[in-house]
């Protein structure tokens, strides 16, 4: 691990940035933080970066995979069955996780995606024929299969220490339409984290919809570290970017138990 001081910190991320990386990115320099943006996959030296300080990522789960070990970042996520572990009144919908090699086997549509990253893409699949084959993907890598529900509207919810600390619409109507996060988006959250708070990491983005009835349900979980934050507070999105992805000897006991395994 490098040896980095005592001071306000370091930012890693990852080459070709995106809008909302950029964001986060801007928020960290007036925070008076050191951003490093990498010039490839590959660990960054940061020996002399000035001010020193924990060192933080966000990026990617191929970069993060990557480079996190070696700088010793722990990476926060929640477990890989998490949303099939949650009540119905918070799903709307049957979802399961399986095997790939069994999801060959389904003859209806259903949307489909790895628990969590983007290994398998998250889309609605008209069966199981549809998914990369055993050629490409070893039959068993678990997947979220669920009910096609259509949502209205999408909202990301930043969350930490059982609070949504930020939030923002992502989508309208199955298109990227980033704007301000309704009433119903926010208790819906809070609704949800007093059912299941305990079963989340202390730093977590969760997706959540509304459909054309009005009923809300969760999408699904990603890591801060990888998630863009659209129309959210980029400072208050960066608090929870920090915290999902610090140093391993920083952490809590309560959230040793959702570190993510790197290959």
């Amino acid at each position: 691990m490098n040896d980095v001081p005592d001071g306000p910190g370091t930012l890693v991320l990852p080459p070709r940035l995106t809008a909302s990386a950029r964001r986060l990115r801007d928020a960290a320099v007036r925070r008076g933080m050191h951003v490093v943006e990498s010039a490839g996959f590959r660990v960054p030296e940061l020996s002399r970066a000035p001010g020193g300080g924990a060192v933080h990522l966000h990026a990617g789960p191929s970069f993060a995979d990557a480079v996190a070990p070696a700088l010793g970042i722990a990476l926060l996520e929640a477990p890989a069955d998490w949303l099939q572990q949650l009540p119905y009144a918070f799903t709307r919908r049957e979802i399961r996780a399986m095997p790939i090699g069994e999801a060959y086997r389904l003859r209806r549509p259903a949307f489909i995606k790895s628990p969590n990253d983007k290994s398998i893409s998250a889309l609605v699949y008209a069966d199981g024929s549809r998914l990369p084959g055993p050629d490409a993907v070893d039959p068993q890598t678990v997947v979220l299969v669920s009910d096609v529900m259509t949502f209205t509207a999408e909202y990301r919810l930043h969350l930490l220490d059982g609070a949504v600390h930020t939030a923002s619409r992502y989508a309208s109507h199955g298109r990227l339409r980033p704007g301000p996060a309704g009433s119903g988006a926010l208790a819906f959250g809070r609704e949800l984290l007093a059912a299941v708070r305990e079963t989340l990491p202390s730093a977590i983005v969760v997706d959540v919809g509304v459909d054309d009835e009005g009923r809300w349900a969760v999408v699904e979980a990603n890591a801060a570290w990888g998630s863009g934050c659209y129309d959210a507070d980029p400072g208050r999105a960066l608090d929870t970017v920090l915290r999902a992805a610090g140093p391993v000897g920083e952490l809590t006991p309560y959230d040793r138990d959702f570190i993510r395994r790197t290959p």
